[in-house]
């Protein structure tokens, strides 16, 4: 208890301390804010459907899996592409994923859409404002674009912008970096369309979604959706097969920022769980693969698997010829995301209005036709 009342302390002391800092880097960011907001700087729009998916936090949020609902949702009507800035990866500029593809050269996200989904176009860029035009003249069928984490990225005017915020910590509840975690004050919520609070217990109430909803305080215009990650059919890394985990003895290979829910739901149906954690977004090396392997070698049970998450495979992926040749079993759990309290309908009602509409506007002779709901 002491030992926990001492780190309270100092963590408490270095928050105070970093005050300051937050005031100025607040006022910075309020300032390029407005300058956007009274037309200083331009926010240049394009004639497709650009849908945003980004946080005010720093991450953890679940953008990806959320992003994939979305290429889930519209991949069969139209041509999707997605858009990142490609987190860590060793290359700079415009790049649009191909065959030469790999987590190194567009980072591990995008490879994940790359892999889960061979009809979306994916490519990434820092600046979004060169990018779409990068994209646009390269792949001119493109009907829709979804821009991955780039709702601080106003030199772009998306013509709907989705808000993911953590049921375990909403925005409402946080401050600006670096006191806190957010990129910049709560009040920018005010820009999304779309709130979503995501990694909410799939047995929400009701109750308790009007609770946070009236914390966020929405306006007229802006929808509030609740959604929970939900574990999908695990598949061989090598094979794709789908793989039973029941009864066997796993080794948990992840480098994600919050590996903790997944140990959970692994402990529901494997005999037992060993871990071995890296940080988030690490990219594997020989040392590393080598270290799995002795983990492996060295835990003397029956039924061993290996398990990672899908954005860790992405990065293994780098290895693959090699974690072929070793000849274990290696299981990907996929995760998506299930809205809660019967919304489902009305998120995909509005997300196909605005596609249908905003194509209709600037495509004259448009005939496409698309199933959506109106909601009042």
């Amino acid at each position: 208890m002491q030992e926990n009342s001492f780190l309270y302390y100092i963590t408490t002391v270095l928050r105070l301390a970093l005050y300051p800092f937050t005031l100025i880097y607040g006022a910075l960011v309020w300032l390029r804010n407005r300058l956007y907001d009274i037309k200083f700087f331009n926010s240049i729009s394009f004639s497709l459907p650009v849908i945003t998916v980004g946080n005010l936090s720093t991450g953890g949020t679940g953008k990806t899996p959320h992003v994939e609902y979305l290429i889930d949702l519209l991949q069969y009507q139209y041509q999707v592409a997605t858009m990142s800035r490609g987190y860590k990866r060793f290359t700079k500029g415009f790049i649009l994923a191909d065959e030469k593809a790999n987590a190194l050269r567009i980072g591990d996200e995008p490879m994940q859409y790359f892999i889960k989904y061979p009809e979306a176009v994916v490519c990434v860029a820092e600046e979004r404002l060169t990018g779409i035009p990068a994209l646009l003249q390269r792949r001119p069928d493109i009907d829709v674009i979804l821009l991955d984490d780039a709702y601080q990225h106003r030199s772009v005017k998306a013509g709907l912008n989705m808000l993911i915020t953590d049921f375990a910590r909403p925005f409402y509840e946080d401050h600006i970096l670096p006191f806190g975690n957010l990129r910049e004050s709560r009040g920018a919520y005010k820009r999304a369309d779309v709130i979503i609070v995501s990694k909410s217990p799939l047995n929400l109430t009701e109750h308790q979604a009007k609770e946070i909803t009236q914390h966020i305080k929405p306006l007229p215009h802006q929808n509030v959706f609740f959604t929970g990650i939900q574990y999908d059919t695990p598949f061989n890394f090598i094979t794709k097969e789908s793989v039973n985990l029941a009864g066997t003895h796993a080794i948990l290979v992840c480098g994600i920022a919050r590996p903790e829910p997944l140990i959970t739901y692994l402990k529901q149906g494997v005999t037992d769980v060993h871990t071995l954690t890296y940080k988030d977004h690490h990219y594997f090396v020989t040392t590393d693969i080598e270290e799995i392997k002795a983990a492996y070698n060295n835990w003397d049970v029956p039924d061993k698997v290996i398990v990672t998450t899908e954005k860790d495979a992405a990065r293994l992926q780098l290895h693959h010829e090699a974690l072929a040749e070793w000849g274990v079993t290696i299981v990907v759990i996929p995760i998506k995301v299930v809205v809660l309290l019967n919304k489902g309908e009305h998120l995909n009602a509005i997300i196909h209005k605005y596609v249908h509409d905003t194509i209709v506007e600037n495509n004259d002779g448009f005939t496409g036709q698309v199933e959506y709901v109106e909601y009042i």
